[in-house]
């Protein structure tokens, strides 16, 4: 028989947190001998859904509106012409408080460049650390003691790959960190970003992004975690832990995540940003949903995104199935869902479905909405829609439960304030620096070593560094200016330390700019190109190695949040005249190590064909330079494993790697075959994996199986590699993906080592979404295969027989 997997309707770890919703006594105190009653809400020691639902029953219309609103280009309506905020211009324009305020380290509202868009200000200025303090220091005792109920300010900054604000630690960017399959460092990366996130006085981080990613057109890729559902949920979740820890209410040093973007994202039409994603429930459930689902259910997730794009003609803003039938019913979110940037106002400007603000407030907060970011706009329409008897008035009270869910648990109303110097004192410490160095070595991935790396100081006389971004090092998208970012060149010279000489060569330059906020995306011209390869050849002659750092910049791939402010390409290969510097470079015979620095996965075929050494680095944050001077000379052998597959050509695209049987037929005159597989990554040594072995004699399909795989380390160094253990289930009542990641590992081997590792598969491995979407474990016969990378494997039969 089969084994149904029930919907579950709520976590009992969230009831748990909460409390229950029972009558609490209105507490009694003694203030200078004068008995005052203390309102339940303001009681630390009452239960949190008690506070929730006694704040709520003093709450007029007015001032639960305003708990759903936010505030960002608005600023200028709360502050003064310089940006300090300014309490009585906050009374005069939210006299009922405010909800929430966007990005308190930023200066918007002063510097108005780029008004209406979703993203950054291309000329903007972000505040320091003891600048963001002091602004949300004020902002909080204005709500405190200046709104009539004191309720704080949910203040939201952006947190990507760190804490994305002046000074802050620049860790590798997300695609990158996916590429260490190291869930335990990740949650380290992510807890220095919450602390000083927190420190600073937000309580809510706008990440991680939990889409899957397949189409290397689309231009938010380096946003991601890659394109498994699996790999994305185990990385996903260790940022969750790091950003908010494992149990709440927050600590003092976490923030709340916000899951991003719910969904479809990653796969839109024409491989174009916020484009139509026409995928089936079928494809939703079994691939898109599992990183949301999990997060939810595993890891208290309070805060929930829409994604801008729609689904079967209904954007997500819209979309009551998405958020309230599956998100808040089937699996039983009890957090708020928030709109992303201008995302309800967008259901009349872009999608261009309804006529006005109003229908646009009404449909989206009847689908689930609860807040609306980043500023005050359609929602200001809900008192007069509840009026007209549009909007029941219980569905605006349970929005303002769910919001005043996150202020209660992250400890707003006893401490919404920050310490200026602890958070100087703690920014880009020696702790973070440390971190930063640790998760870029361990973001790389080595595509192919002809055995030119590691490289050795005996020999080098003179080593060429070539390539703009070996010296002009970027960072990727939502980033702010580090501390100090430590260059590939500067990583290099300290590497030689006098040993040998490092030489500098521009070779060819990408884009004019490589500011992520610009509009305009200006390719260099051609003939400035010629001129810097020809110095570059001429640099070479003397060389002993070459290393050229190539790829992308934040303008070449990034988010396209406006028709004036594309990120989408329908071209995957290397920009500009990248290929012409490469294949000078090699032409002069000298031994050259390609270093990749990009936000996407490029299709680098002739470059694969002929270089001798390729790294992947995707963008490596403030501890670049360091980095790849520990993996260019052996200090730490790279272990990374690539997050997505590589296409040969952008005619391959879509090109994931769980495809179904009949998806790849081959094409005429072309290969079928992706240059890179997802999970591939190469080693200073050499690895053997073993079939898996399966534990036990007889399993069914009630059963959890366990699944015994060895690894050796058989070369002559100590390095990295990641086992990796995929499913198939082979007949099935509906079709099934070739293969499925279920579980993997990163394992250190010391020369010779061998261990032997042990997984537990349960159930819910085993399960798929029939044809009456219900999720069933169905007996019959599946497929483990266990190896380095998803093409790479060893296999054995598993039957699953009926209970």
């Amino acid at each position: 028989m089969r084994i149904f997997l029930k919907r579950a309707a709520c976590c009992a770890a969230v009831v748990g947190l909460f409390g229950t919703v029972a009558a609490y006594p209105t507490a009694a105190v003694s203030q200078q001998g004068a008995s005052v009653e203390l309102a339940i809400y303001k009681d630390a020691g009452a239960p949190i859904e008690g506070r929730i639902e006694d704040l709520l029953t003093r709450m007029t219309l007015e001032e639960k509106v305003a708990q759903m609103l936010t505030i960002w280009e608005q600023k200028e309506k709360v502050q003064t012409p310089e940006g300090d905020f300014d309490p009585a211009k906050a009374s005069a324009s939210f006299p009922n408080g405010i909800g929430m305020i966007a990005r308190p380290s930023d200066f918007r509202g002063v510097d108005q460049s780029n008004a209406g868009d979703a993203g950054a200000s291309a000329e903007g200025r972000n505040r320091t650390a003891r600048e963001t303090v002091d602004y949300v220091n004020a902002a909080q005792r204005w709500a405190m003691n200046e709104t009539r109920l004191g309720i704080p300010i949910l203040m939201h900054e952006e947190g990507l790959h760190g804490y994305v604000a002046r000074g802050a630690t620049s860790f590798p960017q997300a695609i990158g960190l996916a590429s260490t399959w190291d869930p335990r460092l990740v949650e380290q990366v992510y807890s220095v970003a919450s602390r000083e996130m927190r420190s600073r006085g937000a309580q809510l981080a706008l990440s991680p992004v939990v889409d899957i990613a397949r189409d290397a057109r689309w231009g938010r890729i380096e946003e991601t975690y890659g394109e498994d559902p699996y790999l994305v949920s185990e990385i996903g979740l260790a940022a969750i832990r790091g950003f908010q820890g494992r149990e709440l209410p927050l600590a003092n040093d976490k923030v709340l995540v916000t899951l991003k973007h719910m969904t479809g994202h990653g796969q839109p039409e024409s491989g174009t940003n916020v484009a139509p994603a026409e995928l089936s429930e079928h494809t939703l459930r079994t691939y898109f949903f599992p990183p949301f689902e999990r997060a939810v259910k595993e890891a208290n997730v309070l805060s929930v995104m829409p994604s801008y794009n729609e689904i079967g003609a209904v954007p997500s803003h819209a979309n009551g199935w998405l958020l309230n039938s599956v998100l808040k019913e089937e699996w039983g979110f009890k957090g708020a869902v928030v709109s992303d940037y201008f995302a309800i106002r967008e259901m009349v400007t872009r999608h261009q479905m309804l006529e006005d603000a109003e229908q646009a407030a009404e449909r989206a907060i009847k689908a689930g909405v609860d807040n609306e970011m980043a500023d005050a706009d359609t929602f200001l329409t809900l008192p007069d829609l509840v009026a007209q008897g549009r909007v029941d008035v219980a569905l605006i009270d349970e929005a303002v439960r769910r919001i005043l869910r996150l202020k209660f648990t992250a400890g707003m109303f006893e401490n919404p304030y920050a310490d200026a110097d602890y958070a100087e004192r703690i920014e880009a410490n020696d702790e973070a620096i440390a971190l930063a160095r640790e998760s870029a070595r361990k973001s790389m991935v080595l595509l192919k070593n002809d055995g030119l790396l590691p490289l050795s100081a005996d020999g080098i006389d003179k080593l060429l560094v070539v390539g703009t971004h070996a010296k002009d090092t970027p960072l990727g998208g939502y980033s702010d200016i580090p501390r100090k970012v430590v260059s590939v060149l500067d990583g290099l010279e300290s590497a030689a330390s006098g040993e040998f000489e490092v030489a500098y060569s521009e070779g060819v330059r990408i884009t004019e700019s490589r500011v992520w906020a610009a509009d305009p995306v200006d390719l260099v011209p051609e003939e400035e190109n010629r001129r810097l390869i020809a110095e570059a050849v001429k640099a070479a002659e003397d060389a002993d190695v070459i290393v050229m750092v190539i790829g992308g910049n934040e303008q070449t791939s990034r988010e396209a949040w406006a028709t004036t402010h594309l990120g989408d390409r329908t071209d995957i290969t290397l920009v500009g005249q990248q290929m012409d510097l490469a294949r000078a470079m090699l032409a002069t015979g000298k031994p050259v190590v390609a270093v990749l620095l990009n936000g996407r996965p490029p299709s680098i075929v002739e470059l694969n064909q002929k270089a001798p050494a390729i790294i992947e680095g995707w963008y490596l944050g403030q501890e670049t330079g360091n980095a790849v001077a520990d993996v260019l000379f052996g200090k730490s052998n790279p272990g990374g494993k690539m997050p997505v597959t590589v296409a040969q050509n952008v005619g391959q695209l879509p090109v994931f790697y769980n495809h179904k049987p009949q998806a790849r037929r081959g094409y005429l005159f072309a290969s079928k075959e992706p240059l890179y597989p997802f999970g591939f990554g190469l080693s200073y040594t050499n690895f053997d994996i073993s079939a898996p072995r399966v534990v036990g004699e007889a399993h069914s399909t009630s059963d959890t199986v366990g699944v015994e795989v060895s690894v050796k380390n058989t070369g002559q160094v100590a390095g990295d590699e990641v086992v990796q253990l995929y499913l198939r289930d082979v007949h099935a009542s509906v079709t099934t993906p070739v293969k499925q990641l279920v579980r993997f590992k990163r394992v250190t081997l010391q020369s010779g080592e061998e261990r032997a590792l042990h997984f537990d598969l349960k159930p819910a491995d085993f399960s798929l979404w029939n044809d009456r979407m219900e999720r069933v474990v169905e007996p019959g016969k599946f497929v483990l295969m266990a190896g380095g990378n998803s093409r790479d494997v060893k296999q054995a039969e598993l039957m699953l027989a009926a209970d």
